[in-house]
């Protein structure tokens, strides 16, 4: 078993922020990875939600080999290699699939898989991963649900994601076995398509600020 890279947890806990991109077109990463590099949040999370999510990985990696690339939405093993081969740093998947996991581990790149309930979280744990994503984190209980579900699994961390925005972002992050945020507020779709990159440099520069304060 492998447990994700400790150098990762740290830098993913030093940003405390994840922005979550869903793109159409690949080369909107440049424009879009400079506006949140230079504005404080050197992360990227590009989901393969879209054909785009390969060729993006591979753009950003390219052009600024500073970033921390992760993979989202990855549902099974061939796309982990894709996301691996294309230069991405870190896997992300919305639920728990052991395949997906063993993908992972077989090509030594980490995964942070998605859960939210106990059976899951022990299933995570059998296979050697504490660093989870608690997914979808507003719609299954929220800062309730993490702090319940801490009481008896102290060990893991969580990365929660779906439903976190500005006005709440505060409160999971206040949590001692929260590690960061993933969010999609300050890359949202239309945003990007209209390329309103100086409104997502803004909106970067604000959630930095809210996560120091946290």
């Amino acid at each position: 078993m492998r447990v994700l890279h400790v150098d990762l947890i740290e830098k993913i806990a030093a940003l405390k922020i994840i922005p979550v991109i869903a793109l159409e077109q690949p080369e909107a990463i440049l424009p879009l990875g400079n506006a949140l590099a230079d504005n404080g949040l050197p992360v990227a999370e590009i989901t393969f939600r879209s054909a785009a999510a390969v060729e993006a990985i591979k753009l950003l990696r390219t052009a600024r080999p500073d970033m921390l690339i992760g993979a989202g939405t990855v549902l099974n093993g061939e796309q982990v290699k894709a996301a691996k081969d294309a230069g991405a740093d870190f896997i992300v998947s919305p639920g728990f699939n052991p395949n997906t996991v063993r993908a992972c581990q077989a090509l030594n790149i980490p995964i942070i898989p998605g859960v939210n309930n106990p059976s899951a979280i022990e299933s995570a744990l059998e296979m050697g991963l504490t660093t989870l994503k608690f997914f979808p984190a507003h719609a299954s209980g929220g800062v309730a649900m993490i702090k319940a579900l801490l009481a008896p699994y102290h060990q893991v961390r969580f990365m929660p994601t779906g439903g976190i925005t500005p006005s709440n972002v505060r409160d999971y992050l206040a949590i001692s076995g929260v590690i960061a945020c993933g969010g999609s507020w300050m890359v949202d779709k239309t945003l990007i398509s209209d390329q309103r990159w100086d409104e997502i440099g803004r909106l970067t520069r604000e959630a930095v600020a809210l996560a120091t304060v946290a």
